[in-house]
């Protein structure tokens, strides 16, 4: 059977859990990519493998502790950018090594953690998922969703440009807070499928691969959710025939559309650029040449 695939619980959550990481990384990674802020997704990432840790560390979900201690981690990123001035990237580095190395750190002192749970959050996999976990990623996702296409004008308007945002009257740190912390809540919501250590890589490559063939943001936001959607739910349906890890297949699709769009972006690039030409020649030709002044003008 050709839908085989759909009929084991755990691909039927792994599924839900796809199309929604799908739609929500780059939903908010448009936003990202426009701050150019590409890799703060891997930098939550790193920080949230500490909330993993205290979850098997305290017997508690890992993606409710991930999303909390994420959300703090996304919040004292934006703290630095404000206040760190020149030592900023330094604390930065710290936060991110040290989010990862406590994560490790925990999962090994918890009495269910293990090398496998490490590795499974890391690059996502298909078989842990759970209806918990189900869950948690239907109400955070939801939250993405609402916050990225609710205030999709305001946040659009702060990424391009703080100083006229501010200008306008827009909370411009209140929104780019919420940014903050919408990214650290895509990061718990995709690390079950993806994995915190490619995430990033689902936030950027579809806004990437819309762009080659859009200019406009309602467009590109569409494309890119489109694209991403697509891109998880094939590579979940092909890890689960072929046995490899489903974070590393989406990426790797997502990379394959990317290179795709760009190929077939380049020649209409061209064709558009002599269009423009050809019209522009035609403009100058049907231009009427000045008539001399008349001798009869006042001044």
């Amino acid at each position: 059977m050709m839908l085989e695939f759909l009929n084991p619980p755990f691909m039927q959550r792994a599924l839900i859990a796809a199309v929604l990481v799908g739609i929500t990384a780059p939903a908010i990674g448009i936003y990202l990519v426009q701050r150019r802020q590409a890799l703060m997704g891997d930098g939550i990432g790193h920080v949230a493998m500490t909330g993993v840790g205290l979850g098997f560390l305290l017997s508690t979900n890992p993606v409710w502790m991930a999303t909390l201690v994420a959300v703090a981690g996304s919040v004292v990123m934006e703290l630095i950018r404000w206040y760190g001035r020149t030592r900023g990237d330094i604390a930065l580095a710290m936060l991110f090594y040290g989010g990862m190395a406590g994560g490790v750190m925990l999962i090994n002192l918890s009495d269910t953690g293990s090398n496998a749970n490490l590795t499974s959050f890391l690059f996502g996999s298909l078989s842990t998922v759970s209806e918990e976990d189900v869950t948690a990623i239907v109400v955070l996702a939801a939250f993405v969703v609402l916050v990225t296409v609710g205030l999709r004008r305001q946040l659009f308007a702060v990424s391009q440009d703080e100083e006229f945002a501010r200008v306008t009257g827009l909370p411009v740190r209140v929104l780019n807070l919420l940014v903050a912390v919408t990214a650290a809540v895509t990061v718990t919501v995709a690390m079950r499928v993806v994995g915190l250590l490619l995430v990033s890589a689902l936030m950027v490559v579809p806004v990437a691969a819309a762009q080659q063939i859009s200019k406009s943001f309602k467009v590109t936001f569409v494309l890119a959710v489109v694209i991403g959607t697509a891109v998880t739910l094939a590579g979940t349906v092909t890890s689960y025939y072929q046995d490899v890890p489903p974070g590393a297949t989406i990426v790797l699709l997502a990379i394959a559309a990317f290179v795709v769009l760009t190929a077939l972006a380049t020649p209409l690039a061209r064709r558009r650029a002599r269009g423009r030409e050809n019209e522009a020649d035609r403009c100058t030709l049907e231009v009427p040449a000045a008539r001399p002044a008349s001798d009869d003008v006042r001044v």
